[in-house]
């Protein structure tokens, strides 16, 4: 296990920020962990990283204390500010820090390279947009493939464009071994490219589990976006009992234990029926759902 959290709890004076929280992230997952400003993702960030200490609970990093020597070769962060000097070159930049790990600076132009950073390298920091500099954040963080990678909001900035390449990367060292912990209010990206969510609210952890599992406990409605033919839209919601959103789509919501059944409607209206689109619940949704207490 590349990181374990168990019964974390962290206070300041008589207001808990940090409520016996524990989840583990294992060898080439991807965890998301969501939650609202304030709800104590960058506390306990701080805490994986040996910043802080926590003052009830245990967390082990690599199998070893947060913050230790172990800990720190093999842990790399990228916050979601990164700041740099201005006057240094991206490629200066990563100079600096290629020789702060003890690791050789011929490695810095293949990092930049593979965050899409080349054309710029010679260019001093300080002209670089927001987007440029977390660029140059990630291939900090890349030194060294690091065995747990913790991310907070680290595409902030980035284009769309480069928040798919970013997210790419990820898959890559994800793939190669990587533990990824990564904190974002982007959720819509990030719904389709973690393993598993937990969700924070107010310091208490009150979700973590797959987004599949997650959406099967929240129990929310199901739409279903059905093409009717065109001049039936109002026949086929009259025999669904269903809504109709424009002259050939009808809109019908159900509940998940009855998605087959009115699967099976659809589809005996026969030449009715064009094609159907099954939407289940977003990760706002679930998202929603969980951090304002609808926990099952």
């Amino acid at each position: 296990m590349c990181l374990t959290l168990s019964q974390v709890t962290k206070r300041y004076g008589n207001h808990t920020v940090l409520d016996a929280v524990g989840f583990d992230v294992r060898a080439g997952e991807r965890v998301a962990l969501l939650g609202h400003n304030g709800a104590g993702k960058s506390t306990l960030m701080k805490i994986i990283l040996g910043l802080i200490p926590a003052d009830l609970g245990s967390v082990s990093v690599l199998g070893a204390a947060p913050g230790s020597q172990t800990a720190r070769t093999g842990t790399a962060y990228l916050p979601e500010n990164a700041a740099f000097h201005p006057a240094l070159t991206g490629q200066e930049q990563l100079c600096h820090y290629l020789r702060l790990r003890g690791a050789s600076t011929s490695q810095a132009m293949p990092l930049l390279e593979r965050v899409g950073l080349e054309t710029a390298a010679r260019r001093r920091i300080g002209t670089y947009s927001k987007g440029m500099r977390q660029r140059v954040g990630l291939a900090q963080a890349l030194i060294g493939t690091p065995r747990l990678l913790v991310l907070d909001e680290p595409t902030s900035g980035l284009d769309p464009v480069s928040r798919r390449e970013f997210y790419t990367i990820l898959d890559e060292l994800a793939a190669q071994g990587t533990a990824i912990l990564l904190s974002s209010h982007a959720l819509t990206e990030v719904e389709a490219r973690t393993d598993r969510i937990v969700i924070l609210s107010s310091g208490v952890m009150v979700a973590n589990d797959t987004l599949a599992n997650l959406r099967r406990r929240a129990s929310l409605p199901i739409r279903l976006q059905i093409s009717a033919q065109n001049g039936k839209a109002d026949e086929v919601a009259r025999k669904l009992s269903a809504g109709r959103r424009n002259g050939v789509m009808v809109d019908l919501v159900c509940r998940s234990d009855e998605k087959l059944a009115r699967l099976g409607d659809i589809s005996a209206l026969g030449s009715l029926v064009d094609d159907v689109d099954i939407i289940p619940p977003s990760l706002e949704d679930i998202y929603s759902h969980f951090s304002k207490g609808g926990g099952a």
